[in-house]
């Protein structure tokens, strides 16, 4: 099936695409597919079998978009019909080097809905079979960590994390044993911030793909008391990953960036894809909504507007393809007919939506 022929493939779609390689056997032995559309297109690449394949499950912030209790103008318009863009899941990536064995990064509340709409991540042979093998864990938040619990049918699955986190979830929450019902059900692995470490599937086996872990915030979530806290170590609160496939190219995954400094500059020079923080447009965007609350920066995102935000802060990136990801459903750029959209567009930053994948 050749490039001419896909018009008929059923599977074919705007951000997604899903071919056998017997399919495509009779073809070129090198295939790029771009998707349909112009300034938002996520181009998916056929490539060769040592690449890294990155999944955007889902690219909103928690509790997605539109927000269950939320009737903000943008949640309203969506709702009615009006709005000039997409509702989004809450923030999940999937990596793979084999497109067979399958590693999530964090384990979202909507992580269900996720697999089910990835092909790639349903089952393939016999009564009970998952090629999602492992997870890494970069924080303990409830949008972050909560999924792994719809993965608790004694599915063998390796969990890379730090002591810290692996602390709060097995140690402090009781409903965490349910991945501990019989044995080897999940493998734990602990990391700590700085030293790269294998991606690794339940039975120890090296996927070839690296993640280096680097430490951005200092603060746990609200719902770990604060003895256990100040037990805990606070470099170990709030990650960022650096991905390295088989062929040496990078991801940095960076949903939660609290500040900009010059270290962080310099990781985001090295990588070819920069997955990055676009929580909030503006620093005190709640507060202009609901009357009260945090401002971003208390909240750990550093917002995209402003003199000292992502947009100014990151504009002198020439490498990285750059994508804001862990969208707030408050965020005006999510309105693809307002200005702040197309302030990001012509400043070459891309904005994710649930469905993209790429090859690294």
């Amino acid at each position: 099936m050749c490039a001419a022929q896909l018009k008929d493939v059923p599977e074919l779609s705007v951000h997604r695409v899903t071919l056998s390689v017997r399919q495509l056997q009779p073809c070129v032995e090198q295939l790029v597919l771009s998707t349909v559309g112009a300034a938002d297109e996520a181009p998916f690449t056929m490539s060769a079998s040592r690449t890294m394949r990155v999944k955007i499950l889902g690219s909103g912030a928690g509790g997605g978009f539109p927000q269950w209790n939320c009737a903000c103008p943008n949640c309203a318009a969506l709702r009615a019909g009006t709005f000039h863009g997409k509702a989004r899941t809450q923030a999940q990536l999937a990596v793979s080097a084999d497109n067979r064995s399958w590693f999530l990064l964090g384990a979202s509340p909507d992580l269900r809905a996720q697999i089910e709409a990835a092909p790639e991540l349903h089952p393939r042979e016999g009564l009970r079979q998952s090629p999602i093998v492992g997870a890494v864990l970069a924080n303990a938040d409830i949008d972050h960590v909560l999924g792994l619990l719809l993965l608790r049918e004694l599915q063998p699955l390796r969990v890379h994390t730090t002591r810290s986190i692996r602390h709060i979830l097995t140690e402090d929450n009781s409903m965490f044993a349910m991945l501990q019902r019989v044995p080897a059900q999940v493998a734990w692995t602990s990391f700590v911030p700085g030293p790269t470490f294998p991606l690794q599937n339940p039975a120890g086996e090296d996927s070839g793909l690296r993640c280096r872990p680097l430490s951005l915030g200092a603060h746990y979530p609200a719902y770990v008391a604060p003895r256990r806290q100040s037990e805990l170590s606070s470099g170990e609160a709030s990650l960022g990953l650096i991905l390295q496939s088989p062929s040496g190219k990078r991801l940095a995954y960076m949903p939660a960036v609290p500040q900009i400094d010059r270290a962080l500059l310099q990781e985001f020079e090295s990588a070819d894809v920069l997955l990055f923080d676009g929580t909030f447009w503006n620093d005190d965007e709640l507060i202009r909504i609901q009357g009260s609350g945090q401002t971003a920066r208390q909240m750990g995102h550093v917002p995209v507007s402003g003199d000292d935000g992502s947009l100014t802060r990151l504009a002198g990136l020439s490498r990285a393809r750059r994508i804001y990801v862990h969208i707030n459903n408050t965020n005006p750029m999510l309105n693809q007919a307002g200005p702040e959209y197309r302030e990001v567009r012509e400043a070459g930053w891309e904005i994710a939506e649930d469905g993209w994948q790429f090859d690294l």
